[in-house]
């Protein structure tokens, strides 16, 4: 910090901080002047967000380039507070302020009373602090219980004693978290459980600049770039936002889960946390993309709450809790490379049930019955992208036919099930098609394999039991033939002939 200056004289002095860049510029513009340089340069606006580059991003990239406040709509765990977040990547390095300012003033243009006698009385000596952009950036969760004074800010009658300041005097404001936000970005996430009376006092400050606290005036030019995120079933149904509110905010900005496997994948891949200490890890691609399919699949099923949607963190917490219970088996058994298998999978259902909001009809069935299902559906369509049909697969459902039985629990080493495995015919002769040429560890080829038993299960050719326990399909009685519809050309018998006599 030593290099930037110190005070405001050296600071009218510098290049980088010149009066006539530093003065007018709004945090909106710096905000719009960055993503212009981003934009020139071709670079990932936003790193780390994926599957928005062609929906969301624009949008966004729009609403900034418009000077914008805007507000994200989304179901949970649809990263608008990370989208928030990555705003703050739009703000310059460094920002000088008025040491010891409790909005962080402009030095050139200061609004509080304080900082405007400090810059007359002491014109070239003021002092200069700055911030960062992770500074910049103030967060606030919109709760019934907010008050204006925790937003705006209230009157401190400690400052107006020690001071000797009457009570309407600026120098008595205890300021709130948006005034403290000045020349920053400033969130509130899920805005329609703000108090309708305390929305009026966040507009009013914001486009007006000026806001009444305990009946003394205050007037407050805020330099604020206001962001929102909201559930779009609370936004339209619950009708929090108040109109005049709702007019001020200049773009609505629609959020959505990923819409392929591939970018659910890849999010999920990035936001759990697979780098552990101590073992190899390697989690075969099928193991990821069956995770990812339980989410996409349980948004699609009629007993889970579309309302309440399925939030990303399932799969990342599944995946984690997958890896774990792999780690556990790994350790027990002393093997070096931890591989994740399909039965992990539903050794994870505590990191799944508890993220569904379950119909009444799911709530009948039960929530671990639910997932089971689900699981099974994730499977099902997983193993249909690796192998199209099932008349491959002859030679393994006939080896179960005539009667052969296997046994995989998720706690048995992977040398302990290969040796079950290999005696399987053919089972082992189709994992080329998971890109396994069978020369890989025996962890690995026991996943693949366990894969192919699991993904024939899902499609009812074989059968398995609660404890995992693989066996020969039930072979589904003939259908039992209709009735044919009399026409009018057909002869009706007469029955009376046959009839017999009464005694």
């Amino acid at each position: 910090m030593s290099h930037l200056p110190q005070t405001l004289a050296e600071l009218r002095r510098s290049q980088q901080f010149s009066e006539e860049r530093v003065r007018n510029r709004r945090v909106k513009d710096e905000m719009r002047d960055n993503l212009i340089v981003r934009l020139r340069d071709g670079g990932q606006v936003f790193p780390g967000i994926v599957g928005y580059d062609d929906t969301v991003v624009p949008q966004i990239i729009n609403a900034v380039l418009s000077r914008h406040n805007f507000i994200l709509l989304g179901l949970r765990g649809q990263a608008k507070s990370r989208i928030l977040r990555a705003l703050t990547t739009l703000l310059d390095p460094q920002l000088p302020y008025l040491l010891g300012c409790e909005i962080h003033d402009n030095p050139y243009d200061p609004i509080c009373r304080r900082c405007r006698e400090l810059v007359v009385n002491n014109p070239d000596d003021a002092p200069i602090a700055y911030r960062t952009p992770d500074q910049r950036y103030v967060e606030k969760l919109a709760t019934p219980d907010v008050t204006i004074a925790d937003l705006i800010g209230d009157i401190d009658p400690i400052k107006a004693a020690k001071g000797g300041h009457e009570l309407g005097s600026e120098y008595t404001v205890h300021y709130g978290l948006l005034p403290r936000a000045n020349r920053a970005i400033f969130a509130i996430n899920e805005l329609p459980d703000l108090a309708g009376k305390i929305q009026v006092g966040l507009f009013n400050i914001m486009q007006e600049g000026d806001v009444q606290i305990k009946g003394y005036p205050v007037r407050l030019p805020l330099d604020v770039a206001l962001v929102f995120s909201a559930n779009p079933e609370d936004y339209t149904a619950r009708g929090k936002i108040i109109t005049p509110l709702k007019d001020r905010i200049g773009s609505e900005i629609r959020t959505h889960y990923p819409a392929t496997v591939d970018e659910g994948v890849a999010i999920t891949a990035q936001e759990a946390w697979v780098e552990r200490n101590g073992h190899q890890l390697q989690v075969p691609q099928f193991v990821s993309q069956v995770i990812e399919q339980i989410a996409f699949v349980a948004r699609e099923d009629k007993r889970v709450d579309k309302r309440s949607g399925v939030s990303q963190r399932l799969p990342i917490s599944a995946l984690e809790n997958v890896i774990s219970n792999a780690e556990r088996r790994a350790i027990r058994s002393g093997e070096k490379l931890v591989v994740p298998r399909v039965g992990d999978i539903y050794a994870a259902m505590p990191a799944m049930t508890g993220k569904l909001e379950l119909e009444y009809e799911g709530e009948l069935k039960g929530a671990d019955n639910v997932v089971r299902e689900i699981i099974r559906a994730a499977v099902a369509r997983t193993y249909d992208k690796y192998f199209h049909g099932n008349s491959n697969m002859n030679q393994v459902v006939q080896w179960f036919d005539l009667g052969g039985e296997i046994q995989l629990r998720d706690s048995s080493s992977a040398q302990e099930m290969l040796h079950k495995l290999r005696s399987i015919q053919g089972l082992l002769d189709k994992l080329s098609a998971l890109g396994l040429s069978g020369k890989e560890p025996s962890e690995v080829l026991v996943s693949g394999a366990e894969f192919i038993l699991e993904g024939l299960y899902a499609h009812k050719r074989i059968g398995r039991s609660e404890e995992r326990t693989f066996t020969a399909g039930e072979k589904q009685p003939p259908p039992r033939e209709k009735p044919r519809r009399l026409d009018d050309d057909d002869e009706v018998p007469d029955l009376r002939r046959h009839r017999r006599p009464f005694n």
